[in-house]
């Protein structure tokens, strides 16, 4: 389905118009369609909130150069009318904002930069957020969960930044798997600067995705606004590291706010980095989870998405005796051979006992008779 040029350039104005998240103004546009709401913001022809969320910016229209700035390094704008347009993970952001919350307006299209298509990507995705000065361990955990999730055909959402997001989206970039940038700036404005070559091989399998216009730069209020995106279009969101107060902290709050699982891992008692994973798993607002498989199983399809049962203890060959066959066997020496009447002194079992437990034991391989007696046999390949 082609989108008329009219429809694209009106949701390019309402983006550069309307600071986001502008929910009132994202109201409108639902309500009077999107070429009909830019003509009455841009004439001064509202009132109430969308005046608000419009009156500093409603004569500004840069609709063509934004469209221009965007193709010139490979973006362009995603709108609603569009089959990519990602639907369903929004949808959370409408029921949010029914409940009152107030950050929570639906974006009114999207600038993304990549060969995939977003609403694809989002089918089975995860969030994985952390501390920019993250330690070696997080950035380790973060790289392998996306590793993990990438090979089990989930997208990693992450925002770019150093530490726990850049591990995230580099572990599944080395899974060959699509991963998606939610930035707080332009897509033509890489930030953060040492990430400019991430984002190019993520818009390579990926995306590249941002509410600002091009040429926006970045700010801190916008990196608070654009976590809800973070978490709206994923299914859960996985904290690796985090301080007591943080915006990976805001980003969890954000998801549980929209009905999104949030799941945490724990770190060292020690590290300030693991304080704020801590506290979420403490005060039971998040899940723990250690690996990748146990976050696709948290929010992955019933029956399916299973993470592997843990690894059994390696069974013992004494596991099926009673307490005084154990006993008997305990007090048998490896080499030396005993008779019946000194493993009875030593294992405290009565010697009657003694001789009837003996030759139970040499049939199942546990011990055996020898010149002096009685000793245990070891069984080879066995504990």
């Amino acid at each position: 389905m082609t989108v008329s040029d009219d429809v694209l350039l009106a949701r390019a104005y309402l983006l550069r118009v309307a600071e986001p998240p502008a929910p009132a103004v994202s109201r409108f546009v639902a309500e009077h369609g999107p070429v009909a709401a830019a003509a009455q913001i841009r004439a001064g022809e509202v009132s109430g909130a969308v005046a608000e969320e419009t009156a500093a910016r409603r004569a500004v229209w840069l609709a063509e150069q934004d469209v221009a700035a965007a193709g010139a390094v490979g973006a362009r704008l995603l709108v609603p009318e569009d089959p990519g347009w990602p639907e369903w993970p929004l949808v959370a952001l409408d029921v949010a904002r029914a409940r009152g919350v107030p950050w929570a307006g639906r974006p009114v299209a999207l600038w993304v930069r990549g060969t995939a298509v977003l609403g694809e990507c989002t089918e089975r995705a995860v969030a994985v957020v952390g501390a920019r000065s993250a330690t070696a361990y997080g950035e380790h955990v973060a790289a392998e969960f996306g590793h993990g999730l990438a090979m089990a055909g989930v997208t990693v959402v992450s925002g770019a930044a150093y530490g726990i997001d850049g591990a995230a989206h580099r572990g599944a970039l080395a899974a060959d798997g699509p991963t998606v940038a939610v930035l707080g700036c332009g897509v033509d404005r890489p930030y953060p600067a040492g990430h400019a070559s991430l984002l190019d091989r993520i818009a390579e399998s990926g995306l590249v995705v941002s509410e600002y216009p091009p040429g926006t730069p970045p700010a801190r209020h916008r990196f608070l606004v654009r976590n809800r995106l973070i978490a709206a279009l994923a299914a859960g969101v996985v904290v690796v590291e985090a301080g007591r107060r943080s915006g990976t902290r805001n980003t969890a709050a954000t998801a549980a706010g929209l009905g999104r699982l949030v799941m945490a891992v724990p770190g060292p008692v020690g590290s300030a980095m693991s304080v704020g994973c801590h506290e979420l798993l403490r005060t039971g607002e998040a899940n723990l989870v250690t690996t990748a498989a146990e976050v696709a199983e948290s929010v992955g399809r019933i029956g399916i998405d299973l993470a592997p049962p843990a690894v059994e203890e390696q069974a013992r060959e004494t596991d099926g005796l009673d307490e005084r066959a154990l006993r008997v066997h305990e007090a048998l020496h490896r080499r030396a051979g005993m008779s019946a009447e000194q493993v009875a002194v030593r294992s405290g079992v009565p010697q009657d006992r003694v001789r009837a437990v003996l030759p139970a034991l040499e049939l199942t391989g546990l011990a055996e008779r020898c010149d002096s007696g009685w000793r245990r046999r070891e069984v080879i390949g066995r504990r």
